[in-house]
């Protein structure tokens, strides 16, 4: 049989490669985040286990799927199934269908399936470098948020480094495996020690045995904040593209405010965990602040961030559950990814050369583009500028901040008609439309869809808009000369250019520009 490639609950059809290709889904992917479209035949845009699970190939329990490419069609039609609802799409370039996979290499893999992610005690035959790799299949770069505070006292601060010590023990700490590091929380934050510090247990293990108590009050707040922006860097040791999660350990409750850490954390794609120990009961709640203060950190307040324990005492019991969500990366909504961490802008020719129904044909282009990302006021963004000798604004970055809302939107820009000035809709759109969001938290894309010859240089525009941190996708139609296209793009050239002869043959592109947008977004240096 084919050997399987093990995907994540979110990869879908347009990710991969082969015409047929046999797959393994993780087990406990989260229904209610699948975007599936169609019923029997996916469009590509679909989660691949989404789609399976929809189908009843496999439960949510994993497993293997073979999957197949076929033609793109119109009208995948919206079914609920298996606890899945898909969604309509008018219409998608490509497609696939799901059947069961080859049973005897899933059994392996999903014994260490992402979610599962079991220390690395497993089945699997030990290998001399297996200890010092630590365990692969957990992901994870994280900070324990330690309560140093005189709410805790020294007693049960020692059962708190004990459980932390479990806890750090069972993730499978090493060098391609979970990297910890160590925050106190009290009057004012002390990181102990970084993730670049320790790649060992062993090591983790000595130093969280010699961390002293520091008490004072419980300033979390402060903590939470202060680790979120300082904790992570590069040259602390965070690793790019690894999930970033803080889990707080608190005891009673806090003495400041947790609400803007929280928000600073999710700004900074930090996926925040509460451990509450010992909350405050009945006669207590008089002198809690907020009673909602886990609520407001948490990354999303699903349940699935929150988590209880009654005491300090006996909590052997509370490390696997706790090992295993912090091992299951598919449920880190707070990560920044490509598809909720960028802003694209569409520069629209509507020069009289295109003609009402190519533009038509344009605008279903950017929209096909815009639905396969995650917009939202904390996530990624929309514009559209559409151009002739003059420029007009359609929608600003801020004006649409859902998805409905900008695929409501596109149909309705009014094709203008005129002349051909790219370079000059070039700087209008980099000064009008990026100069607001450039300091933000989001890398920024432009795709220029032309027509024909530029009346003015492009040159010289683009390129100040890649000197202002701008990455530049031509797509050109007809007419478009490829020396333009190739003077607008962002190098590496090829992979930023794209021409077809006819404007139908726009759709055909849409999965390879949301490609290559999440490939530029890894590359870069967030």
């Amino acid at each position: 049989s084919l050997a399987s490639t093990a995907i994540t609950c979110f990869t879908r059809g347009l990710d991969l490669r082969k015409g047929t290709e046999d797959v393994l889904c993780p087990a406990n992917c989260p229904l209610w985040q699948f975007y599936v479209f169609g019923d029997g035949v996916y469009a590509s845009l679909s989660s691949i286990c989404g789609a399976a699970i929809h189908r009843g190939v496999i439960t949510n329990a994993g497993g293997a799927v073979r999957v197949q490419t076929l033609p793109g069609q119109d009208n995948y039609p919206a079914v609920n199934a298996n606890g899945i609802q898909s969604q309509v799409l008018s219409r998608w370039a490509s497609s696939f269908s799901v059947t069961a996979g080859a049973k005897d290499t899933a059994l392996e893999a999903v014994g260490r399936s992402v979610s599962t992610a079991r220390p690395s005690t497993g089945k699997r035959p030990k290998k001399t470098l297996d200890k010092k790799a630590g365990n692969k299949d957990c992901k994870a770069d994280i900070a324990f948020l330690i309560d140093g505070s005189y709410n805790i006292g020294q007693r049960r601060f020692n059962l708190q480094k004990n459980f932390v010590g479990k806890v750090a023990v069972m993730l499978g700490i090493g060098t391609e495996g979970p990297h910890v590091g160590v925050v106190q929380a009290s009057e004012y934050p002390k990181i102990e020690f970084y993730l670049k510090n320790f790649t060992a247990a062993k090591e983790v293990l000595f130093a969280i045995k010699e961390l002293g108590f520091r008490g004072g009050n419980s300033n979390t707040g402060k903590a939470l904040k202060h680790t979120a922006q300082k904790f992570f860097s590069l040259e602390n040791g965070a690793r790019k593209g690894i999930p970033k999660i803080i889990v707080v350990f608190l005891d009673g409750w806090p003495s400041d405010d947790l609400e803007e850490a929280g928000i600073v954390a999710r700004e900074f794609g930090v996926n925040v965990f509460i451990v509450s120990v010992a909350k405050p009961t009945t006669e207590e709640l008089g002198m809690v602040q907020d009673i909602g203060f886990v609520d407001k950190a948490v990354c999303r307040n699903n349940g699935f961030f929150s988590y209880q324990m009654p005491t300090w005492f006996g909590t052997t019991k509370y490390v696997k559950p706790l090992v295993q969500k912090l091992c299951s990366h598919e449920q880190m909504l707070c990560s920044k990814t490509c598809y909720n961490s960028v802003n694209i802008g569409f520069l629209i020719d509507g020069s009289s050369s295109v003609g009402e129904s190519n533009f038509r044909l344009m605008l279903e282009f950017v929209s096909n583009v815009a639905k396969a990302f995650e917009i939202s006021d904390i996530g990624s963004k929309v514009a559209a500028v559409q151009f002739t000798y003059n420029q007009r604004t359609e929608f600003s970055f801020a004006d649409h901040l859902t998805k409905e809302k900008v695929l409501s939107a596109i149909p309705n820009i009014r094709y203008m008609s005129g002349g051909t000035a790219t370079g000059d809709a070039i700087s209008f759109t980099a000064g009008k439309v990026f100069g607001p969001v450039k300091d933000g938290p989001n890398k920024n894309f432009l795709v220029v869809l032309t027509d024909g010859q530029s009346y003015d240089d492009v040159r010289g525009p683009a390129a100040a808009a890649q000197k202002a941190g701008i990455t530049i996708f031509s797509v050109g139609v007809a007419w478009a000369p490829l020396d333009d296209l190739k003077d607008m793009a962002s190098e590496p050239r090829e992979s930023h250019t794209f021409f077809t002869r006819e404007f139908t043959g726009l759709e055909q592109m849409v999965p390879d520009i949301i490609r290559g947008i999440c490939k530029d977004f890894l590359d870069s240096k967030q």
